[in-house]
């Protein structure tokens, strides 16, 4: 099940391994909770929904997406073996909740992250504990989350750690998106100018509801002033489709001659900006844990953040939203201030989907327990 665009991604190297492994057929629901951008990112792996459910939204509102989701689903669930959510988003919560009530087996992809602030994210913080309550498979993406779960009281036979699905995604679409051309001409033109060794790129993404307003405008500030302070620097900013946050940072950007505000970029074109990247400016998760398979640092742009493992291991800095943070933060990284982080990516070794596709077999019965990552 998924519902958004980051589901997709982080799903999809899941289904096309339990295709492959021939011993579970995958079917893969699309709630509707984003429309477009998902197909888009399903499309990037070679797949498309086999269900989608048929949502008529009028005010946007959480209570009117969970009635709509559950109400809908319920039937679909019904001769499931098991039912795969990933993440902490509402669908994710609806689909385990709706699984839970029909008696079918719940995998929780991505378990075990934690902020500790209810508040923090929001509401996703909720949903993933609420969801860690009543899965049957909880499948961990590192050692931090392993031991959330553990904590928690969760039997250790029904956690595995194993690696996030978003490094398998990275890195297999990066290697597809090679020698392609991005559909947006000026970020085509940045690319060109940074593969010709013209200029260094810095991707900036910043589209969590709490980032919204005030906080965004603090962060382009900073933008302006990183890119104004090093001449040789060229920035890609891709924006939330929402028009209210596309038009803030289009007014708070515009006129700079190195940097490109651009609508949502397609998976494998974010994918080639961000491996062609010096440094990333980014509220997003699913960047941190990216970043990495790239030997590219990250800024990060929240006053919390669950993927501790970035921090700790030299690959991000956390920052808030201050604009004299961020700055220091990126020269820090940019004119060598900072000691370059090295080593493999603590988020995982491209083989997350494959062990995830042997425990949901283990746990009906058609495959033997697979070993656990290894960081």
């Amino acid at each position: 099940m998924l519902g958004t665009r980051p589901e997709a991604i982080k799903m999809a190297p899941l289904a096309v391994a339990l295709r492959n492994s021939g011993i579970l057929q995958p079917v893969i629901v699309a709630t509707g909770q984003h429309g477009a951008p998902v197909d888009q990112a399903l499309a990037a792996f070679d797949l498309v929904p086999d269900v989608r459910l048929d949502l008529a939204r009028t005010t946007g509102s959480q209570p009117e997406l969970v009635a709509q989701v559950a109400t809908q689903l319920d039937p679909v669930l019904e001769d499931s073996a098991a039912v795969v959510v990933q993440g902490d988003t509402t669908t994710a919560l609806v689909g385990g909740l709706v699984a839970m009530w029909r008696r079918v087996p719940v995998v929780h992809v991505e378990a075990g992250l934690r902020s500790g602030d209810l508040s923090a994210p929001f509401p996703e913080e909720a949903n993933r504990r609420m969801l860690s309550v009543f899965a049957d498979l909880h499948l961990a993406p590192t050692r931090r989350a392993v031991d959330a779960l553990l904590r928690e009281g969760l039997p250790a036979d029904r956690v595995l750690l194993t690696g996030n699905t978003v490094v398998d995604a990275v890195i297999a679409t990066a290697l597809r998106a090679q020698g392609s051309t991005p559909s947006d001409p000026g970020v085509a033109e940045v690319l060109r100018e940074v593969e010709a060794g013209r200029g260094r790129l810095v991707l900036v993404t910043a589209h969590r509801r709490e980032s919204w307003g005030e906080p965004l405008d603090r962060v382009m500030s900073a933008v302006r002033q990183v890119v104004d302070d090093h001449p040789d620097v060229l920035a890609v900013v891709p924006t939330h489709p929402n028009p209210a946050v596309r038009d803030q940072v289009e007014a708070a950007l515009a006129g700079h001659p190195r940097i490109r505000t651009t609508g949502p970029l397609a998976y494998p074109e974010l994918c080639h900006v961000l491996s062609r990247s010096t440094l990333a400016l980014t509220d997003s998760g699913g960047i941190q844990e990216e970043a990495p398979s790239f030997g590219v640092p990250t800024v990060v742009l929240r006053e919390v953040t669950e993927r501790v493992e970035a921090v700790e291991s030299g690959w991000a800095v956390l920052v808030g939203t201050d604009p004299e943070e961020i700055s220091v933060a990126a020269k820090g990284f940019l004119d060598g201030d900072f000691a370059r982080p090295s080593g493999p990516n603590p988020f995982g070794d491209g083989r997350a989907a494959e062990r995830g596709a042997q425990a949901i077999a283990w746990l009906v019965g058609r495959a033997d327990r697979p070993e656990p990552f290894a960081p």
